[in-house]
């Protein structure tokens, strides 16, 4: 039976300037479960990692797309969505391994992956060629999570 249960979504364009915006909303959105310091930034830095992924790769003409970021709050669980409607990635298990990147003369480490799976409890990806979707889940540990309201 779940005892709290709460959700948002905003849309964004897939911009470099808007990933702060993603954190800093997702993590304002997280204070209802009162999180520690350590778990909103584990949070905050998975969802850069996400929106990064969507700026740099979902869109590569010159037009940017939209990112969709849905945040879900259900008990001491939070789920973050990160989706857009881009071209795609051709072979997820090969994008999800430590130091792959499509785009080397980018300069791009290839661990964005790795980190949101470092930092999250569940990281899913879905793809194909009509757009991605990340799904992270990460549970906020009980002593610290006393609800607000």
């Amino acid at each position: 039976m779940t005892k709290y249960s709460n959700f948002m979504e905003v849309t964004f364009k897939a911009l470099s300037v808007n990933e702060g915006f993603a954190r800093v909303c997702v993590a304002s959105f997280c204070v209802q479960l009162n999180p520690s310091v350590d778990e909103i930034t584990d949070i905050k830095t998975a969802v850069s990692e996400a929106v990064t992924n969507c700026v740099v790769h979902a869109y590569p003409t010159s037009v940017k797309g939209d990112v969709i970021l849905r945040c879900e709050l259900e008990d001491n669980t939070v789920t973050i969505t990160v989706a857009d409607k881009g071209v795609g990635i051709k072979d997820v298990e090969k994008a999800r391994e430590p130091f792959y990147t499509s785009k080397p003369s980018a300069e791009r480490s290839g661990m964005g992956f790795t980190v949101m799976e470092s930092f999250m409890d569940d990281v899913q990806v879905l793809s194909n060629s009509f757009g991605t979707s990340v799904k992270m889940t990460k549970k906020i540990l009980p002593n610290a999570c006393e609800k607000v309201g």
